[in-house]
């Protein structure tokens, strides 16, 4: 069992692929480094998805945002990175990837990218009274 960054992200088979249901996973802990200065960036990333007949496995995906940190990026580019190379091995039928980077600078930046599948149809929100 791996305990080193990797880039090898693992799924495992729906347990309810008939059902629409939401998987909310936070990764509090994530760095990267800013590509102009070097310095480390901070963030908390929120996933949000609905799975069709894969869900990510969590340990690889730990592994995967940790093989992050010591590289540059932008907080626009690494956002989408991180969602295309997920929406790539669990062909989810939507996903949402939020990224909240902490303060440098006075700035704070969030960054939301989403992916739909176009065959999806959402169910209807239901209001409770």
């Amino acid at each position: 069992m791996s305990t080193k960054p990797s880039k090898a992200l693992e799924t495992f088979d729906n347990p309810r692929p008939e059902l629409d249901y939401t998987i909310r996973i936070t990764m509090p802990e994530f760095t990267c480094l800013c590509p102009k200065t070097g310095q480390p960036d901070f963030a908390e990333l929120l996933l949000e998805y609905v799975p069709d007949s894969k869900c990510v496995e969590l340990k690889s995906l730990k592994l995967y945002i940790w093989s992050f940190r010591d590289e540059g990026a932008f907080h626009e580019a690494v956002t989408n990175e991180i969602l295309a190379d997920l929406v790539k091995v669990t062909e989810p039928r939507f996903m949402r990837l939020t990224a909240d980077f902490k303060v440098r600078g006075g700035i704070y930046t969030k960054v939301v990218a989403e992916h739909r599948d176009p065959a999806w149809t959402p169910p209807v929100k239901v209001e409770l009274p």
